[in-house]
């Protein structure tokens, strides 16, 4: 099954991957319900997705209400949830494992694990139920999700975790139409990648700057996991930055 207009709620849509995505599926005709902390961003992001129906709910992923209320409002204005990209997230702190403070390390499993877990938990509730029943949730992974980088434990142990959430819902999902599938995504050009150019930490201890890659490819790539019918998935998809050290890292 696939519909000709989906209902698409994206996190995270005021600014970075988020934006890029929404503005890539308004190009197709999705109605989309963007997400995000900032009201004044997801302006913006409203006001580059051109004439597309869009509705902005600002939204803390982290809290189980706003969750439910955002897809309720989701479900009030277009009737139904086709597509949830769970992108919301944050970086977290650098440094040693020693070094990093528990409320620093709580603040990123509740953004990047917890709030997936939400978001996802809403989604589904509303694609069993609907009719005609199912869709699609397409978690943001990233390449930390199989390889972490120095010094960043928090964000890779949220990713390893979102793995997880991903392969669980894609078997969960099954009796109900429901096609759970992970980006995982390198060095697209964003303010959060920005750091790479500059130089960021190696596994052989020295600073270098990295390859990034232009961040519509990642809404290009988001988009074509979309597009497919419910009887087919993409589970796993990797999109980097060509040069960037990924394979051997470390």
């Amino acid at each position: 099954m696939m519909l000709d207009v989906s209902a698409s709620v994206i996190t995270g849509a005021g600014s970075g991957i988020g934006r890029q995505v929404a503005v890539e599926l308004a190009s197709l005709g999705h109605r989309l319900v963007l997400a995000g902390r900032r009201a004044d961003a997801l302006a913006e992001t409203t006001g580059l997705c051109g004439s597309a129906e869009t509705i902005a709910v600002p939204t803390d992923v982290r809290d189980p209400a706003a969750v439910d209320a955002l897809f309720a409002r989701a479900i009030e204005a277009f009737g139904r949830v086709d597509l949830l990209f769970n992108n919301a997230g944050m970086s977290g702190p650098w440094g040693q494992i020693d070094e990093i403070e528990p409320a620093d390390w709580a603040d990123v499993i509740d953004t990047n694990l917890t709030g997936s877990f939400l978001c996802a938990r809403a989604a589904f509730r509303a694609m069993r139920s609907q009719d005609p029943q199912g869709g699609r949730i397409i978690n943001n992974g990233s390449i930390s999700a199989h390889v972490p980088r120095p010094g960043t434990i928090a964000y890779s142990a949220s990713k390893h975790a979102v793995t997880g959430l991903t392969r669980s819902i894609a078997l969960d999902g099954r009796p109900f139409s429901i096609a759970c599938g992970q980006i995982d995504i390198g060095n697209a050009e964003t303010a959060i990648a920005a750091q790479m150019a500059k130089g960021v930490p190696q596994p052989d201890g020295s600073v270098r700057p990295e390859p990034t890659m232009d961040v519509a490819e990642a809404g290009r790539a988001v988009a074509h996991m979309a597009s497919l019918p419910l009887d087919a998935n993409v589970l796993f998809m990797t999109i980097m930055a060509t040069n960037m050290p990924y394979v051997g890292r470390g």
